[in-house]
């Protein structure tokens, strides 16, 4: 059984397991969770794989799971309105469920907010800032725990970062890196620590570039160290605003990530972000 390992590197302090845990077999929920950790990796095509059975499968709960994560790797890659469908897939299928809780949300709540603060990044990446409060406020409302409440400081941030207000943005993104962190979640501290740095940064004080250069230096080193491709191409690229004097280097690296991830993309995936203005070109 490799499911206490696929945990850890899904959600907790270890971001790589045995490649092994990664091959596909065992249980669906180990293969969903495997799913997750190779779309962390940037491993899209492998992720989809493995996401496509769940979502043709039997059971509700991992096929919601399942298309929720299937509409966040779609979503990294600039996917928004593909991303939409599939949240909107996920919700279908969770709205009526009822389950045991699990520790880190796979379970009925999670699925529900793990779908709707899908549909509210996607709303709000399309332009519809009040649908996306809505929807975010409508995912806080699920007992959904620890993950959940990570997810929706990011999304909380982004959207007040959309209207404009950066101050307003701050205590989403604390939220989100305090919770991370006291749950030992690297993964999720690491996107927590790039989204905090941008909203620091938005905000204006007077130490904040100190404090979010301070954060996308330490999200870079652990995105390097745990292979979180999905993550480091980002944080590249807010580096590459917060540190002018290096920002050629940084953008390199950007397009080297980019690269390794989009050729470990599925035909659909490349064609999304190839489309994508929110993703840069490979090879610009």
């Amino acid at each position: 059984m490799h499911e206490p390992a696929l945990r850890a590197a899904a959600f907790g302090s270890d971001p790589l397991p045995d490649p092994a845990a990664l091959r596909g077999g065992g249980s669906p929920r180990e293969r969903l969770l495997a799913a997750v950790v190779l779309g962390a990796q940037g491993r899209y095509a492998a992720a989809a794989r493995l996401l496509g059975g769940l979502r043709a499968g039997e059971d509700p709960l991992l096929a919601s799971l399942a298309a929720s994560t299937l509409g966040a790797h779609r979503r990294q890659l600039g996917g928004h309105r593909q991303a939409r469908a599939l949240d909107g897939e996920a919700f279908a299928q969770a709205v009526a469920l009822e389950s045991d809780p699990d520790p880190d949300g796979l379970d009925a709540a999670g699925a529900r907010a793990d779908a709707l603060l899908g549909l509210a990044a996607d709303n709000l990446a399309l332009g519809r800032l009040k649908a996306a409060r809505r929807l975010a406020e409508r995912a806080a409302e699920q007992d959904a725990g620890w993950r959940a409440r990570v997810r929706g400081g990011w999304v909380g941030a982004e959207i007040e970062l959309a209207a404009g207000q950066g101050a307003a943005a701050v205590p989403h993104a604390e939220r989100a890196f305090r919770t991370a962190r006291e749950r030992g979640a690297r993964r999720h501290a690491v996107k927590s620590g790039i989204v905090l740095a941008v909203a620091l940064r938005a905000a204006g004080g007077p130490d904040h570039r100190e404090i979010s250069d301070d954060l996308v230096g330490n999200a870079m080193a652990t995105a390097e160290e745990c292979e979180l491709l999905s993550l480091l191409w980002p944080a590249t690229l807010v580096a590459a605003d917060l540190r002018p004097g290096h920002a050629e280097e940084y953008r390199f690296r950007t397009t080297e990530v980019l690269h390794a991830v989009l050729r470990s993309a599925d035909p659909c995936g490349r064609r999304i972000a190839g489309e994508s203005p929110w993703v840069p070109a490979p090879g610009g």
